[in-house]
């Protein structure tokens, strides 16, 4: 399959206020994006998306009729849309209004107003996740690479599944939160574990500590996905437990393909 450029993307964009609709036009046109399909409401965007699909919807958190969180749900629930790419464009900062959309899956957020280089970036981001770039192993057939994946979301594992899984990671398995996970740990083998950190039952520190200091885990590479400042002094204590490499929510192609190159080529 041929690989999409910025030029080829086709992009829904939700915007109800028409000069925010105008200015991001704008800069979806810098960046060399092509065909743009403009609405302004929750039912218009689900009527385009049902109507010729999307490469990336681009989208306001509030419309007059709905919500962004509600149009993302619509189309990470169904299996014909799941796919697509999701960018939030919003000036909204509380965390706990942006954490909804980090563990339903969106692709990159933006703030708005946003420079260039945010946008370019979260555009790059999102061509990694349609196009599936194999990653390449020295010691590993990557296909092989037995990954566990735990979080207690379900649209956040289907958004990380899909992106391992467009890198040729194959061999994946799902738990909903640590005590599952564990459960699968003491039976099976694995070479990879990806986590959430908050989680119900038993969180990812929990986890991580038990594989890093159970001699029989203990080699196996852990990746921390969080939606909390990978810089902050809570996170850094959360290092001190074994765990190999921080991810941030929403959870980047590139990124990750860094650190899995980086963990499992050794």
């Amino acid at each position: 399959m041929e690989k999409l450029s910025i030029s080829d993307l086709h992009i829904i964009l939700v915007e109800p206020s028409d000069t925010q609709r105008k200015i991001i036009t704008t800069l979806l046109l810098k960046e060399n994006v092509k065909e743009i399909d403009p609405v302004s409401t929750l039912s218009e965007a689900r009527s385009a998306v049902k109507a010729h699909g999307a490469d990336l919807i681009v989208s306001a958190m509030y419309y007059e009729d709905g919500t962004a969180l509600e149009l993302l749900k619509f189309i990470k629930e169904n299996d014909d849309f799941k796919s697509i790419p999701f960018m939030l464009v919003s000036s909204e900062n509380r965390l706990s209004k942006l954490e909804e959309f980090k563990q339903a899956g969106v692709a990159a957020i933006l703030p708005k107003p946003f420079e260039p280089l945010h946008l370019s970036r979260a555009l790059n981001a999102s061509l990694d996740l349609i196009n599936h770039d194999e990653l390449e192993l020295e010691l590993f057939d990557v296909h092989d690479v037995r990954v566990l994946l735990v979080d207690d979301s379900k649209l956040a594992r289907n958004h990380i599944r899909r992106v391992l899984e467009g890198m040729g990671l194959q061999r994946i398995q799902e738990a909903e939160n640590g005590a599952t996970a564990l459960t699968l740990i003491k039976d099976q083998a694995f070479d990879l574990v990806v986590t959430d950190y908050n989680m119900p039952e038993m969180d990812g520190r929990e986890l991580s500590e038990f594989i890093r200091f159970n001699p029989e885990t203990t080699h196996i590479p852990i990746i921390m996905v969080t939606s909390e400042s990978a810089d902050s002094a809570h996170m850094a204590n959360i290092q001190q437990t074994g765990v190999n490499a921080l991810c941030d929510k929403p959870f980047e192609p590139n990124e990750v393909r860094q650190m899995l190159s980086a963990l499992l080529g050794n």
